[in-house]
């Protein structure tokens, strides 16, 4: 029997005992899919949309096939091994078409084994999978979602595929070598970049799925990206001013207060957020009556005000809740493997403390149709649009993915890809209500997540500087991940004192990055205001069990909550924002139609300059402004390095400083460093004229 045929309009190779098949998806692009057997599985998540008509360039030899799409060839080839426990294989790799340039190739950790394409029996039709690339010096990568280690380059990084707090997991890898990566598989595992083998592993799956891209610059390739798997929608004109947020407002007539005071104050406000324990009891989906007993005039009250209400939903759902009985004898929740069917500990409103939790099964449409019933009737028919979904990885404590039963199967076969459905849901339910443009914002995502209007944040990081530096490669790498709307908690979210100068510095630098990011958004859970602030060189104390003060309220969190100096810093800086809401429109609408991030590495905009590669200290917002944030304590000024094409402009002062040069750039409260491109400058500097400190 032949080894190698065209099947279904792509390449299949039948050896050994697995079924590998190579389709085109795409301009410049190849599907992989493979397992041990005859038959290939359908996945149980898909990320890629569907392709029709798709054709490519095939070549069968005895020992050795091709196929041929764009940009992209494909070679399997029938290898010997020496030595080997299993002597003979069909190895994959990836080659420029048009040059014969080697892009990316499978190999071995050792000779003598595991496979490249390693697949180890759990259960019938389920194995835990590694797939073993080479590894090429000088190679940089950038991607896979929203890490927190803080690495621009991720050549040298090991990352798990499980979705956490403040780790989004979004599978898809750039390369400088000319390629794109979307691990297509939503089971737990790792990505290894070592620089002796690059390892992909799914704890547990039914097959092999990942798709490969071929560009001549990452924006190519990010751009490959967004057609295979969905591009964001336009992004709604209100998303782009100020959020208020805090943990949390516990009443309307709290919120409401906050929301009359910045109008009173003349203050920019486009949003403000009803944070958790607004419901009755997790997994009820409803106001809590005697906390928000009008939700349609406070809504109609904001709205005068040309303020947004967005209110946060978890889809956790306690045993102690209405719906729970028929929920789970529906089967419509996450379940255990094996003794009590709960995942996570957490408090609810009622005086017993915490309690113990589970979640939606979003894998399961009925699940999702049952949950929406309820938000719709509860919210949406109640004025709200705009719902905050909090949780969703879903957080689990421990985390053992292996122990959760969903509806499709083992956790670590597909958790991965939770938030996806989840946010699908939220969007397909709104868009039949009518409220197409409604806005979502994610603590969770994973690849495809931006086709449905995913504004992903950063999660629950701490207030010191470490973090806050760690947020800038975060936001790159989710925006090369396709995420380009995306956001932080300014300031941090833990252990923020109002009253210490220390976090009041913090919040200002961090106020500035936010002002020039993506979604400007003030949250964070601020130490009570009753709580002295800590002497320098002592850890933050939150004077009582933090549980209680989290689940009642943190301290103030609003633009005037931290001193006179800093107040008057904020209020110039939410001014700048407004005046550069037309400028990020156009990069959002830019965005939406090509994938092209909001905020960006330098070396998307400059591709041809290897030495921007590593820097995760600034970027480009849009294509014209360099943003420089201030990251370290006490820094009044600090050095860019600036990209070697035209000359920049300063956007404070007007001095023009030649690319590729290294000024030391003077830096106050409220004024890091900002650079526009020589041609532009004189759109853009008016933007800054009138800018006090």
């Amino acid at each position: 029997m032949a080894v190698f045929a065209e099947v279904d309009g792509g390449l299949e190779c039948r050896f050994m005992g697995e079924v590998v098949h190579i389709a085109p998806w795409g301009p410049d692009a190849l599907r992989v899919r493979a397992r041990p057997g005859a038959v290939l599985v359908p996945p149980h998540v898909d990320a890629l949309l569907p392709v029709d008509g798709q054709t490519a360039t095939i070549e069968i030899g005895q020992s050795r096939a091709t196929i041929t799409r764009g940009r992209l060839m494909a070679e399997i080839a029938l290898t010997d091994r020496y030595g080997a426990d299993i002597k003979r294989e069909a190895v994959i790799r990836f080659l420029r078409a048009d040059t014969g340039e080697e892009l990316l190739a499978e190999t071995r950790s050792h000779f003598a084994g595991p496979r490249t394409r390693n697949f180890k029996a759990i259960a019938s039709g389920s194995w835990r999978l590694e797939q073993q690339f080479k590894a090429y010096e000088g190679e940089s990568l950038w991607g896979m979602g929203q890490p927190q280690h803080g690495a621009m380059d991720l050549k040298g990084v090991s990352t798990t595929l499980l979705q956490q707090n403040a780790h989004a997991v979004i599978p898809f890898v750039v390369s400088s070598r000319g390629y794109g990566m979307l691990w297509n598989n939503p089971a737990t595992g790792k990505a290894e970049f070592a620089r002796n083998v690059t390892r992909w592993t799914a704890d547990a799956t039914g097959v092999l799925d990942y798709w490969i891209t071929a560009g001549d610059s990452p924006a190519q390739i990010v751009r490959a990206y967004a057609d295979a798997t969905g591009h964001s929608p336009d992004i709604p004109d209100w998303v782009t001013g100020f959020w208020q947020c805090k943990l949390r407002y516990r009443t309307q007539d709290e919120l409401m207060g906050v929301a009359r005071e910045y109008k009173r104050r003349g203050l920019p406000l486009s949003c403000i957020v009803i944070d958790f324990f607004a419901w009755t009891r997790q997994g009820e989906w409803q106001f809590d009556p005697n906390d928000w007993p009008d939700p349609e005039g406070m809504v109609a009250e904001l709205a005068d005000m040309g303020i947004e209400v967005v209110v946060s939903i978890w889809p956790t759902v306690s045993a102690s809740s209405r719906y729970y009985r028929e929920m789970t004898e529906r089967g419509l929740l996450l379940s255990t493997e094996r003794g009590v069917p709960v995942v996570i500990p957490f408090p609810d409103k009622d005086p017993f403390g915490p309690g113990f939790f589970t979640y939606l099964d979003t894998f399961n449409p009925e699940a999702r149709a049952f949950h929406w019933d309820l938000v719709k009737r509860n919210y949406v028919d109640r004025g709200i649009r705009h719902f905050w979904l909090d949780a969703c990885e879903p957080e689990m404590r421990p985390a053992h993915p292996e122990h959760v039963r969903t509806v499709l199967g083992n956790g670590a076969e597909m958790l991965c890809a939770y938030p996806l459905l989840h946010e699908e849901a939220y969007r397909k339910g709104l868009t039949e209500a009518g409220v197409p443009d409604g806005a979502l914002l994610c603590r969770s995502a994973w690849a495809g997540s931006q086709r449905h209007g995913v504004i992903l944040w950063s999660g629950d990081v701490w207030s010191d500087w470490n973090w806050f530096r760690a947020q800038i490669p975060a936001g790159l790498h989710a925006g090369l991940s396709g995420m380009g709307w995306w956001t932080t908690d300014i300031g941090g979210f833990y252990d923020g004192h109002g009253g210490s100068e220390a976090f009041r510095e913090l919040l200002v630098r961090w106020f500035e990055f936010g002002v020039f990011s993506p979604i400007c958004r003030l949250h964070g859970f601020r130490v009570p205001d009753d709580v002295p602030p800590p002497a320098p060189g002592e850890p933050v104390t939150y004077g009582q069990d933090t549980f209680n003060i989290f689940t009642n309220t943190g301290g103030s969190n609003e633009v005037w909550s931290f001193g006179k100096r800093v107040e008057d810093v904020l209020v110039q800086l939410l001014a700048l924002r407004e005046r550069l809401r037309p400028y990020l429109t156009e990069a959002f609408a830019h965005y939406a139609r090509t994938g092209d991030p909001v905020m960006a590495p330098l070396f998307y905009h400059f591709p041809d300059q290897p030495d921007l590669y590593d820097r995760g200290d600034a970027y480009m917002l849009g294509p014209d402004l360099l943003v420089a944030p201030v990251l370290e304590p006490g820094a009044l000024a600090r050095q860019v390095a600036l990209p070697d094409s035209e000359a920049w402009v300063h956007a404070w002062t007007g001095a023009v400083y030649p690319g590729g040069s290294m000024p030391e750039i003077e830096a106050e409260w409220g004024r890091p460093p900002v650079f526009i491109r020589e041609g532009r400058a004189g759109a853009l500097r008016p933007l800054f004229a009138g800018h006090t400190t």
